[in-house]
C-alpha cells in the first residue's frame, strides 16, 4: 500500500508496537497531524464484549468537556410545537412525514444525529434499514427519542456525542481537533474512558478494555496502554 511522505515520516517518529501513556499518545498524534486542514482526533477502543448478544452492546451518549471541534448536523423528526422548539434550538432540518419520505425516497442522509419525538417513532421505525446500519436510528437509550427536543438539540450541537460498539466490539469516537490544546484532548479522552467503564455490561467476561488507539484523520494510530487510559487526570496534573 502506498504511503505519503508525511505519513511515513510520522511512523518513523515512534514505535507502533509500544503502549504509550495518554499524554505521550496525545503529543505524538498532534505532532503527526501534518495535513493542510485541521485534522480530527479519533479514539478507537476495542472491548471484550460479544456484540451479537443484546445485553453486551455498549452504547450511550456523553458530553465531551472540551467539545468536538465541529458542530454536529442534527435533524429532528417532530411535528407541531415540538418542531417549532427544535428549529428554535438550532436543528438543521426538522420535519415529520415529509422528512421520513425525504430519507426513504431521496436518500437524504446528510446529518450526524437524528432525534425523534416518541409519537413519530412509528414512522421513523420504517427507516430502520436505512438509518440502523449507519448508527443514525433514534433510540431512547441514547437520548435521541425524547419529548424534550429543545434540550437534545442544544446538547448534541454543543458537543454531546453518541457511541456504540460495532459488530466486532469496537467503539470509535472523535474527541477533538489537532488544533486543540493537549489538556483539552486529555480531558475528552478521560471523559470517554470513564463513560465506557461506566457502561460495562454485566455479562462481559475477562478483560473489558483490550486496546486503545488514538489517531488523527491522516496520521497513524498510536496505541495507549489500556491500564493507563483512565489515568489522564493524574498525568495532566503532573505535567501542568
Amino acid at each position: 500500500m502506498f504511503r505519503g511522505k508525511k505519513y511515513t515520516a510520522s511512523i518513523a517518529g515512534f514505535d507502533r508496537q509500544h503502549l504509550y501513556t495518554p499524554v505521550e499518545a496525545v503529543d505524538l498524534v498532534k505532532a503527526s497531524a501534518k495535513a493542510s486542514f485541521d485534522e480530527t482526533i479519533e479514539l478507537a477502543v476495542r472491548l471484550g464484549v460479544d456484540p451479537r448478544k443484546a445485553d453486551q452492546i455498549v452504547r450511550g451518549t456523553l458530553s465531551l468537556p472540551a467539545g468536538t471541534g465541529r458542530t454536529a448536523r442534527v435533524v429532528v423528526f417532530a411535528a407541531g410545537e415540538k418542531a417549532a422548539l427544535a428549529r428554535a434550538a438550532g436543528a438543521d432540518v426538522v420535519g415529520a412525514d415529509d422528512l421520513v419520505a425525504r430519507v426513504a425516497n431521496e436518500g437524504f442522509l446528510d446529518f450526524d444525529i437524528a432525534i425523534a419525538t416518541p409519537d413519530l417513532m412509528g414512522q421513523v421505525g420504517t427507516l430502520g434499514r436505512v438509518l440502523g446500519p449507519r448508527g443514525l436510528m433514534p433510540n431512547p437509550k441514547t437520548g435521541t427519542v425524547t419529548d424534550d427536543v429543545e434540550k437534545a438539540v442544544i446538547e448534541f450541537k454543543g458537543g454531546r456525542v453518541e457511541y456504540r460498539t460495532d459488530k466486532v466490539g469496537n467503539i470509535h469516537l472523535r474527541i477533538g481537533k489537532a488544533s486543540f490544546e493537549r489538556a483539552q484532548l486529555l480531558e475528552n479522552l478521560h471523559a470517554v474512558m470513564e463513560e465506557i467503564h461506566r457502561a460495562k455490561p454485566a455479562g462481559a467476561k475477562g478483560r473489558y478494555v483490550r486496546a486503545v488507539t488514538l489517531s488523527s484523520t491522516m496520521g497513524p494510530g498510536v496505541h495507549i496502554d489500556p491500564l493507563l487510559a483512565r489515568k489522564v487526570d493524574e498525568e495532566l496534573a503532573a505535567t501542568a
